[in-house]
């Protein structure tokens, strides 16, 4: 009985220094085939910025308060 609590201690030691290791020494991710190869990111925030509200901003000049019936086609 005296001698599982050291294994048992060696046992979480041995686990989390491997779930350490592989965590800290994983290989870098393969690039991507496909739609996003040729797609540069802006460099700096003013630029995310911009285009953010190029793509969220929307028409401010459309009203959308009133909104319009949805009609399923059953």
């Amino acid at each position: 009985m005296s001698l599982r609590l050291p294994i048992a201690i060696a046992g979480a030691t041995i686990i989390g220094a491997g779930i350490v290791t592989w965590i800290l020494v994983q290989p870098n991710p393969a690039p991507r085939s496909g739609s996003d190869v040729g797609v540069s990111r802006p460099a700096s925030d003013t630029e995310h910025r911009g285009y953010r509200e190029k793509f969220f901003g929307g028409d401010p000049d459309r009203n959308v308060r009133g909104g319009q019936e949805m009609k399923p086609r059953w």
